[in-house]
């Protein structure tokens, strides 16, 4: 699956996206978070903070107790503020 990082979680791991398989056992938005804060110290250090962070599964935003069924994509941002 595709992950997208976007703002100050593109900055701090390093990259805008990278592909990854995760195992079976990971199966919502929460659960791959904490498998790629796993991943690398830049990914633990992003994941730091998880109530800053948003997810959107194949470009619908969605809560981290959501499935990842099926996704092609998973995208984390901070949330959005508009002026």
């Amino acid at each position: 699956m595709k992950i997208l990082y976007f703002a100050w979680l593109r900055t701090e791991i390093g990259m805008a996206e990278e592909t990854a398989s995760p195992p079976e056992a990971v199966t919502t938005a929460g659960e791959l978070i904490d498998w790629l804060a796993a991943l690398s110290p830049r990914h633990g250090t992003a994941f730091e903070k998880r109530d800053s962070i948003r997810v959107a599964i194949d470009q619908e935003f969605a809560e981290t107790d959501s499935v990842l069924t099926g996704a092609n994509e998973v995208a984390f941002f901070p949330p959005v503020t508009g002026g």
